[in-house]
């Protein structure tokens, strides 16, 4: 049991019959202090058990949850998970009642959406489904998370594609000749490993020519996937693209009204290039992962890698190590413990005389004894 602080309220925390309770009590610390203290004192009276569930339609909470997301999560997290609600969640569990949600229910649900979509889907509507009802019980509306037994569908970690040195050659070569547009934005992403709506969000004041950096920062209208700005070296031929194109503020990349370029228009004209190019279908997230996977086969190591891309956890960087084999391999070979072991017939020969030195009796057959 326990005040606690969030915002500019003041919460207290208790448990009924092993049931975690937590309550909104307001901005005043020495209220919440007394409304614990009476809670407890009711607790020990009897006077308080374990309450009903909430009798709220799934249809009506879920619109509640989504009212959440739009405040406490990023607008592209809340478009997908309104439209995960929306298209799947309330046709499938709209007109039960929230509380008659079984585990059971939702493994039909799982399998159902698993013969329509690829796991991966299934697993990002699966996050949505046990967050919902996370915070269901949060808000006291459920005694229990139905869905946390619930496993998400094992997935293999596919190897990122990535261009060769001869592809990006003539991806660079097609966009000069076929999408000029877009050349300085692609030319900046191969350079910097910048993901889309990090490109497409830098400004000129996040670019220092005279100190050779370049920031991704996050603002009031806009964040980084990870909320976290971060800085690095500004590569020789971002500078060399980049520089006669300087403006005092804006967007970097930009129409011709100094407007943002939108997702449309970049997916359109690099698809155009990489057609021209002979690379297929080519995503722009693809420039990203070629930028890390040259750095890991050139022999940068995963924590720089790491700190380069913004990565949030060590083991998305993971991902790219298998590229780095003849790399490891030399630093195996670097293992050096100053030349104190001996070959093989001389290790041998040595522990066979110790062992003798220290065997008594074999030291008094050697010498005529017994």
């Amino acid at each position: 049991m326990g005040v606690y602080k969030k915002g500019e309220n003041w919460f207290i925390d208790y448990r009924v019959q092993g049931v975690r309770k937590r309550k909104k009590i307001g901005p005043s610390y020495q209220v919440a202090k007394l409304a614990l203290k009476d809670k407890q004192i009711k607790i020990a009276q009897g006077k308080i058990g374990i309450e009903e569930p909430k009798k709220v339609p799934f249809r009506e909470f879920a619109q509640e949850y989504a009212k959440y997301c739009k405040v406490n999560k990023a607008q592209s997290s809340y478009r997908r998970d309104l439209l995960t609600i929306n298209v799947h969640l309330i046709p499938f569990f709209g007109s039960r009642f929230l509380h008659t949600i079984s585990t059971k229910e939702i493994e039909r649900y799982k399998a159902e959406r698993l013969d329509k979509v690829k796991p991966e889907t299934l697993n990002r509507e699966l996050n949505t489904l046990k967050h919902l009802l996370r915070m269901a019980v949060e808000w006291g509306y459920l005694k229990e998370n139905p869905a946390k037994p619930v496993k998400k569908i094992r997935v293999a970690m596919n190897s990122p594609r990535f261009l060769d040195q001869d592809e990006v050659a003539r991806l660079i070569d097609a966009c000069l000749e076929h999408t000029p547009e877009i050349y300085p934005l692609v030319v900046t992403a191969l350079h910097t490993g910048m993901r889309k709506s990090e490109l497409l969000n830098l400004r000129w004041e996040d670019i220092d020519f005279a100190r050779g950096s370049l920031t991704v920062s996050s603002r009031e209208e806009w964040h980084t996937k990870n909320y976290e700005s971060r800085t690095m070296p500004l590569h020789e031929e971002v500078r060399r693209i980049l520089e006669p194109m300087k403006a005092a503020k804006g967007y970097v990349f930009c129409n011709q009204g100094g407007s943002m370029l939108g997702n449309h228009f970049i997916r359109e004209k690099l698809e155009k290039a990489a057609k021209a190019a002979g690379l297929g279908h080519l995503y722009p997230h693809a420039l990203r992962h070629t930028f890390a996977s040259h750095l890991v086969m050139s022999g940068v190591d995963l924590p720089t890698v790491q700190r380069l891309m913004g990565h949030k956890d060590i083991k998305t960087t993971m991902r790219y190590a298998h590229l780095a084999p003849d790399h490891l391999r030399m630093g195996m070979a670097m293992l050096d413990f100053g030349g104190h072991f001996m070959d093989t017939k001389s290790r041998s020969s040595k522990i066979s005389l110790n062992q003798n030195r220290h065997n008594p009796l074999k030291n008094k057959d050697a010498e005529g004894g017994i």
